[in-house]
C-alpha cells in the first residue's frame, strides 16, 4: 500500500459527525434488514397456516406455501431448512401466544381449582378468537413431524402436571397421574371433535361441563355441579392479544395486495418518501436515494417508477421533461403499506 510520502499526498481525517452517521446509518441498515426478514418469516407463516387449513398438514408442501406467501423458494429456503421446520414454527409461534395470555390471566396465587377454571378459559377464549390457528394447533398438528408430535406432547404435559396438583386435595382419594392425563385427555379430544366437525357453537360455552368433569375425581360431585352451574368470566381480550405476526393481518403481509416481493430496498424506500413528506417536502429521486443508501441514480429512478405503476407512489414534480426534480409522495395505498411496515417492526420490538 503506498505511503503519504510516495503520493506526496495528505489525506484529511474523516469529520468525527460523519463517523458517526456511517457507523448509525450501518445500525439502521441492518435493523431494517432484520425487519424485512421478519416480515418475510410472517408472510411464509401466514401462507403455511392457510395451506394446512385448506390442504391438510401432510398435504402441505413447500410450493403450496411458496405460492400462497409470493415469496421466492430461495427466500424460504434461507429462512427454514424445510418444511417441517416451517410448520413447527407456526405450531411454537401460536402455543407462544397462548403460553403469553396465560402469563397475563393471573393465575399465580390463585387456588387449584380457580387456577383450572381460569387457565382452561383463556385456552378456550383464544381458540374461539383464533378458529384457524385451532384448528391448526389441535387438528392438524397430530399429522405433524415427530418434531411437532413432541412439541404437542410437551405441551398437554404441561397441562397434566397442572391438573395432577389436585391430588392435593383430601377429597382425591386414590387419584394417580393417570387420571390426571385421562382428563386431560378427554377434554383435548371433546375440543378436537369439535374444531373437526366445524361447529359454530362458542368453545367458552364447553367450561363449565369441563370443569365438572375435571374436578370431581378430586373434588367430589358437589363440587363438580357447582362446576357445571357457575357463571362463565366476564370476555376480556388480553392486552397482549395482538395475535401472531403471521395471523393473516396487514401488519403480517403488508404488500398482500400488491403484485410484488418485499424487499429491504422497497421498505427503504417507501419509509423515505414517508418520512421526508413528513419533515415538509416531496422528495426528488436523489432524496429518496441518499435515504434509502442507494447510490445508483438508475437504479433509484427504476424503484420509483415501478412503484408508481403499482399504485404506492405518485410523483407531483414536473420532472426531467420541464428540468425539474420529481417530488414523490405516497398514495393511499402507499401509506397504509407504509403504516403496516412500521406498525410490524413495533410489534417485533415489543416482543423482543
Amino acid at each position: 500500500m503506498a505511503s503519504r510520502a510516495t503520493t506526496g499526498v495528505a489525506r484529511r481525517p474523516e469529520p468525527i459527525g460523519a463517523r458517526r452517521r456511517a457507523r448509525a446509518a450501518g445500525r439502521s441498515a441492518g435493523e431494517q434488514s432484520a425487519q424485512v426478514a421478519e416480515i418475510q418469516r410472517s408472510r411464509l407463516l401466514a401462507a403455511a397456516v392457510r395451506a394446512v387449513d385448506e390442504l391438510g398438514w401432510a398435504n402441505t408442501t413447500v410450493a403450496d406455501i411458496v405460492a400462497r406467501s409470493r415469496i421466492s423458494r430461495r427466500t424460504f429456503y434461507e429462512t427454514f431448512a424445510n418444511r417441517d421446520e416451517c410448520l413447527a414454527a407456526v405450531l411454537e409461534d401460536i402455543v407462544g401466544v397462548i403460553a403469553g395470555e396465560l402469563a397475563e390471566a393471573g393465575l399465580e396465587g390463585l387456588g387449584w381449582r380457580e387456577r383450572v377454571r381460569q387457565g382452561l378459559w383463556t385456552i378456550l377464549a383464544f381458540f374461539d378468537r383464533e378458529p384457524v390457528l385451532a384448528r391448526v394447533c389441535v387438528v392438524q398438528a397430530l399429522s405433524g413431524s415427530p418434531d411437532v408430535l413432541a412439541r404437542r406432547e410437551e405441551v398437554l404435559g404441561r397441562l397434566v402436571a397442572v391438573v395432577d396438583e389436585g391430588r392435593e386435595s383430601p377429597r382425591a382419594g386414590r387419584c394417580t397421574r393417570l387420571t390426571a392425563e385421562g382428563l386431560v385427555g378427554a377434554a383435548f379430544g371433546i375440543v378436537y371433535a369439535r374444531l373437526l366437525k366445524g361447529q359454530r357453537e362458542p368453545l367458552t360455552e364447553l367450561l363449565g361441563e369441563l370443569m365438572g368433569m375435571i374436578v370431581l375425581p378430586y373434588l367430589g360431585p358437589a363440587a363438580a355441579r357447582r362446576e357445571q352451574d357457575a357463571p362463565a368470566p366476564p370476555v376480556v381480550t388480553p392486552r397482549s392479544a395482538q395475535r401472531p405476526a403471521f395471523a393473516e393481518r396487514a401488519v403480517a403481509d403488508p404488500l398482500e395486495s400488491v403484485p410484488m416481493r418485499l424487499t429491504y430496498r422497497t421498505s427503504r424506500v417507501l419509509e423515505g418518501v414517508a418520512e421526508l413528506v413528513g419533515r415538509g417536502s416531496a422528495p426528488s429521486n436523489r432524496e429518496v436515494g441518499d435515504f434509502a443508501g442507494i447510490q445508483d441514480p438508475g437504479q433509484v429512478s427504476k424503484l420509483l417508477r415501478r412503484l408508481e405503476r403499482l399504485g404506492l407512489l405518485a410523483n407531483s414534480g414536473l420532472g426531467h421533461a420541464k428540468g425539474e426534480p420529481n417530488a414523490w409522495r405516497l398514495t393511499g395505498k402507499g401509506e397504509q403499506v407504509a403504516r403496516s411496515i412500521r406498525l410490524h417492526s413495533r410489534f417485533e420490538s415489543e416482543a423482543a
